[in-house]
């Protein structure tokens, strides 16, 4: 598998899932279907992309997390005004 790799969650450095194995079991159960889907239909030039966006995915961040609904938010707001 290699060197692991690492990331910054709110401050405190996690390690990210670097396996198709270990990105599965990181996820949560109701998006590993999702995932096996994503992984399956990936072609040879698409294979890293579809990993790499994965192994954040199942490292949890709820302060991005609350920027993203944040945005949506205001996304959602500006269409309804126009």
């Amino acid at each position: 598998m290699g060197e692991s790799l690492r990331t910054f969650v709110g401050g405190t450095e996690v390690e990210v899932p670097n396996s198709i194995p270990a990105i599965r079991a990181a996820l949560p159960e109701e998006r590993r279907e999702e995932f096996e889907q994503a992984i399956n239909e990936a072609g040879v030039h698409e294979i890293q992309a579809v990993m790499r966006h994965w192994m954040l995915e199942a490292v949890p961040d709820p302060e991005a997390e609350r920027i993203l609904d944040r945005l949506a938010q205001d996304e959602a707001e500006r269409r309804n005004v126009a």
